[in-house]
């Protein structure tokens, strides 16, 4: 019997017939453009840095501490952590991932002349003595329960001694090294930022090769990418056009219900007439909490009386102020301004439906008597005048725990006196932040969380406004899952 002829191709022939495989290639929209990316100096959002910097504690998707950096973590005594690094983690230049580099991360932030805005996250700490190569001890000023939460996210990313120092600060937050999972390829502000994948990380290589971060800032545009393919994630979806994506194929919303931050009409209240408990009252009792959510925010943001969320430890469920006009009235004719006054108002874009929330504020204070002259700057410089403490007596801004889920975070850097975000000047609160900061006893220490949250009701210092919910859109082609901590993780990102 006559066997059939068989053809034989090479295996390098049968290579070179196959198609290429393509690089998996990741776009997300985003509503404002990086400044900068020093993670020790942050002035904006962490979701970029993320990506670039690793920290010695992470937290999985059910928020659960886990290791990162470091190995294990463990109390030496009321004042002393000890934490044992992972071995044989570089930098992406090579540099090694030790006890020095840990101790200069955290030293930078630390250091008055340096002037870190995110300082107040870590300002427990006293020191960090380097135990050997692998093994670090952070000595606190007093107990701190909290430390390896803090350990956890900015400004606490571990970053390279030697290139730090080699290129400077103002260089390295334009062209960032870290040891997480993407490396920058390239930052050009207002127009994107590019990551490549990391192919030595510790926990292995990424699954998308390249991440491009686009500043689309214009909603109805970023919305428009997303549809017509450009982008595969967008953050920040208006609410109002939440309803042009349903039915349409091929992409999905992701609502995290309660997962935004805390929008807030700070008052820098030691300035007349704020300086009087009275006046600030009448401004809470103008607003109108449940039109902005129901009308503006088309439902995507819950009234709230509190800065905590009610996924930190330490909430406490402060019911929002329900607009009362004739009480606000009388108690600005109480104290003097029965023919009200006229106050500067900065509020920016950044946030769902803001710009349109602080046009519904100049209202309502307008049927009080209480003129207040609007400005709305760019993000980029609004994000530098609330840095240093130059922006309007009364000014809205966000600000939420997403890196620890404890109530600490949103409220002591901008309640306690002299914090860099702080505009509030109230000894019984700073008393009450301080005593939080140093009790262990978890039942003893949310008691006086409660307090705190209590006093900022009765005295209002600041204007808790109305918690957000996160939103995202993205291509069913991405698997994708937002977090309560509003992380986006581009290392458990998925391209089908």
């Amino acid at each position: 019997m006559r066997l059939p002829a068989v053809k034989f191709v090479t295996t390098a022939l049968l290579f070179a017939l196959m198609p290429a495989v393509q690089a998996a290639e990741l776009t997300i929209g985003q509503p404002t453009s990086a400044t900068a990316m020093d993670p020790g100096f942050l002035k904006e959002s962490a979701t970029l840095v993320d990506n670039i910097f690793d920290t010695l504690v992470r937290r999985a998707d059910d928020m659960s501490l886990q290791p990162g950096l470091a190995t294990e973590w463990k109390a030496i005594n009321e004042t002393t952590w000890q934490f044992t690094l992972r071995q044989g983690v570089k930098f992406t230049d090579g540099e090694p991932v030790n006890a020095e580099a840990v101790k200069f991360s955290i030293d930078r932030i630390l250091d008055p002349a340096n002037h870190a805005p995110t300082i107040s996250y870590i300002r427990t700490i006293k020191s960090v003595e380097v135990i050997n190569d692998y093994q670090v001890q952070i000595h606190t000023n007093g107990p701190d329960p909290l430390l390896p939460t803090r350990m956890s996210r900015y400004p606490a990313y571990i970053v390279p001694p030697a290139y730090v120092k080699k290129v400077g600060a103002s260089e390295f937050a334009r062209k960032p090294v870290g040891s997480g999972a993407y490396k920058l390829d390239s930052f050009i502000p207002d127009e994107k930022v590019v990551m490549v994948a990391n192919e030595t990380y510790w926990r292995g290589k990424p699954a998308i090769d390249r991440v491009t971060w686009r500043p689309i800032p214009e909603a109805t545009a970023r919305l428009t990418a997303l549809l017509t393919g450009e982008v595969q994630l967008i953050e920040s979806v208006p609410a109002d056009l939440v309803p042009a994506l349903k039915n349409r194929p091929n992409v999905e919303l992701e609502q995290v219900k309660g997962g935004g931050l805390t929008i807030y009409l700070g008052l820098k209240d030691d300035e007349k007439p704020l300086s009087d408990v009275r006046v600030r009252q009448a401004l809470s009792l103008a607003l109108n909490r449940q039109a902005y959510t129901q009308q503006l925010l088309h439902g995507f943001g819950t009234p709230t009386g509190t800065m905590a969320g009610a996924n930190d430890f330490g909430y406490l469920a402060v019911p929002a102020t329900a607009q009362d006009v004739a009480k606000a009235k009388s108690l600005l004719a109480e104290a003097g301004y029965a023919n009200g006054f006229t106050l500067r108002f900065q509020a920016p874009r950044r946030y769902i439906a803001s710009a349109d929330v602080a046009q519904a504020i100049v209202q309502d204070l307008a049927a009080i008597g209480v003129k207040a002259e609007l400005e709305v700057p760019e993000w980029s410089v609004y994000t530098q005048q609330v840095a240093s403490q130059k922006q309007a007596p009364m000014y809205m801004l966000a600000w939420g725990s997403t890196q620890t889920l404890d109530a600490d975070a949103a409220l002591f850097p901008i309640l306690r006196s002299g914090e860099p975000y702080s505009t509030v000047h109230d000894a019984e609160l700073d008393k009450l932040l301080d005593q939080s900061r140093q009790i262990v006893d978890p039942a003893a220490r949310k008691k006086v969380l409660e307090q705190i949250q209590q006093r900022v009701a009765e005295q209002q210092p600041l204007l808790p406004l109305y918690r957000e919910d996160t939103l995202y859109a993205h291509s069913t082609s991405l698997n994708f899952k937002g977090r309560v901590d509003a992380r986006i993780p581009l290392f458990d990102l998925r391209l089908k």
